[in-house]
């Protein structure tokens, strides 16, 4: 397969603006006490106003939904013609790319380049994979 770099740059520039943009109309940037803005534009020379942990926590909160989802091959309740798995999944996506929005990371360029870089990997091939001390899952 062949890697578009541009298309996926552009593709994540846009789930990145549409994820960060409803997150900000929807208030989850701004301090609910003081109303200032806490987009951190600038990480990791400018030290984040939000808490990064506990934005990390709340993308690994989502993929164990989608964990317990898959577990139990539950139907998601707020879209039953999905499963609970890929609606978990996206949930954990629109967390990332409104994280990477709001501390201004670049995230849908170290995707195209970490795709890149996994395309050329020694230890991604198949029968290296398979090999003993291969990575098998």
């Amino acid at each position: 397969m062949k890697l578009n770099y541009a298309a996926i740059v552009q593709a994540g520039a846009d789930l990145q603006f549409f994820c960060h943009g409803q997150a900000l109309e929807n208030g989850w940037w701004t301090d609910m006490a003081t109303g200032m803005d806490t987009t951190s534009v600038g990480y990791p020379k400018l030290q984040p106003v939000k808490n990064v942990g506990e934005l990390l926590c709340l993308v690994h909160s989502e993929i164990s939904e989608a964990m317990e989802s898959h577990r139990k091959l539950l139907q998601d309740d707020k879209l039953p013609e999905r499963t609970g798995l890929e609606v978990e999944l996206a949930d954990a996506v629109i967390r990332i790319f409104d994280m990477s929005g709001g501390l201004g990371l670049d995230v849908a360029g170290a995707i195209a380049e970490k795709l890149a870089y996994n395309a050329s990997r020694a230890d991604h091939k198949p029968e290296n994979r398979r090999a003993v001390g291969g990575k098998k899952f």
